[in-house]
């Protein structure tokens, strides 16, 4: 029976590779991989983020909901709001919060009722369907970004 052939500098290379695998930072690898996710669920919920409609002559302007995901810093895009966000590592998860801190942000998301009490305003749900639709994309980012270290490592 014959198992097949091996070069010997092949099985060197491979351990030389797998050595450069074991000394990558891995902690380092997953607080980049959740600022990306992070930046992307900022790419899908601004867009999605009402502005409001106010007459001119009310002298007000919308948007404020919307800016508010990136700090309120004006000129901030997700992304770059995203890269400065914290990661807590809890366990074997890693967490970050992205919040938008406009007081009446859940109410927009998840409905309300009118002034008076008399109706409801239904909510938006432009955070939740940001959110699910990450979960989708999440596992081909995430595969992405791991492909992306191993060839890196492998040099392929």
């Amino acid at each position: 029976m014959r198992w097949g052939q091996c070069s010997y500098k092949q099985l060197q290379k491979l351990r030389t590779n797998m050595a450069k695998l074991q000394s990558v930072d891995m902690q380092k690898f997953c607080y980049d991989a959740s600022r990306e996710l992070a930046a992307r669920l900022l790419a899908l919920v601004i867009p999605r983020t009402p502005v409001g409609q106010y007459p001119k002559a009310s002298g007000k302007k919308g948007g404020t909901l919307r800016r508010g995901w990136t700090g309120k810093q004006s000129g901030s895009s997700g992304t770059a709001y995203a890269q400065g966000l914290p990661v807590y590592k809890q366990g074997v998860n890693y967490h970050i919060e992205v919040i938008n801190p406009i007081t009446y942000a859940s109410y927009v998301e998840f409905g309300h009722r009118t002034p008076g009490g008399k109706g409801w305003v239904p909510g938006q749900y432009f955070l939740t369907l940001s959110e699910q639709d990450l979960e989708k994309m999440a596992p081909a980012v995430l595969e992405k970004k791991l492909e992306q270290l191993l060839r890196e490592v492998f040099n392929v």
